[in-house]
């Protein structure tokens, strides 16, 4: 692979990081998804932690950091050091606070978690692309029908969208894989699809994408990291970054999306603004 300049920006790293990501060897690919999905964590962690975090050696994570044109895993940390300094939130810091003064106890596992939800939230409000959420906005008040899916942990977003569009009295459909049954022909022209999906993504749910894509069905995209594969079929992304305590991400931000998707386009439906 020919030397690459470091990126400068966070845009342009997160650009490079999608450019190359699809061509590593397995190791290398792990580093790439764990630093696409806790980008947040680059400024306050060691390469040991980072290495840790994506199941790799640290000298594999220094190869990964030096592909993306880095010298190495401290250039790649002043970058984002340096972008985040006064922003974001330093949410492992904090969680690691409540960690250490609570000893495991339910009030303080509730503490931990509504913290985690309450940074999802800070975060979701700072960085939605207003702009992209409006199209799709206007997207599915256009739809003949709106079809959902999300698998597992995207499972209660996918379902509450459902209920929350029947409320609204807006057409939808939940492809939910019961009975293994696979409902990708009720795709239709004109029709709209939001697909749910966060690391480690699910096949059911990007080959529904791919399928509605391929039909020339619009594609919502709800989905995390710049690395994701939704992010490839031309969709209309809405970028939702969960924080995390231990191995237990919430759906604080993805259920807020979900209840404003729904009210937005039920109200322009009823507003005749379609």
């Amino acid at each position: 692979m020919p030397e690459l300049d470091a990126p400068t920006t966070i845009k342009a790293f997160e650009e490079r990081l999608l450019e190359v990501s699809s061509s590593l060897p397995k190791r290398l690919r792990q580093c790439a998804d764990y630093v696409a999905a806790n980008q947040d964590r680059i400024a306050v962690s060691t390469v040991a932690t980072m290495a840790e975090g994506a199941g790799v050696q640290p000298s594999a994570f220094m190869r990964f950091c030096q592909i993306l044109g880095f010298t190495g895993f401290s250039e790649m940390q002043k970058l984002f050091r340096e972008s985040y300094s006064g922003g974001w939130p330093d949410y492992s810091t904090r969680l690691e606070h409540l960690r250490d003064s609570g000893s495991g106890s339910p009030s303080a596992l509730l503490a931990e978690f509504v913290d985690a939800g309450r940074t999802s939230l800070e975060s979701l409000l700072k960085t939605m692309d207003a702009e992209m959420l409006d199209a799709a906005v206007a997207a599915l008040a256009k739809a003949n029908m709106v079809h959902i899916v999300g698998y597992r942990r995207s499972f209660p977003a996918a379902s509450y969208l459902a209920y929350a569009f029947e409320k609204m009295d807006v057409p939808a459909m939940l492809h939910s894989g019961i009975g293994r049954l696979d409902s990708r022909h009720a795709l239709r022209p004109g029709d709209v699809l939001i697909a749910i999906s966060f690391a480690p993504y699910s096949a059911e749910t990007v080959e529904l994408a791919e399928a509605a894509h391929a039909a020339g069905v619009t594609v919502v995209a709800i989905t995390d990291t710049v690395v994701s594969p939704l992010r490839k079929l031309d969709a209309l992304i809405l970028s939702v970054s969960e924080v995390d305590f231990g191995a237990f991400r919430s759906l604080s931000a993805t259920l807020s999306l979900a209840i404003t998707l729904a009210v937005a386009v039920g109200t322009m439906r009823q507003n005749g603004k379609i």
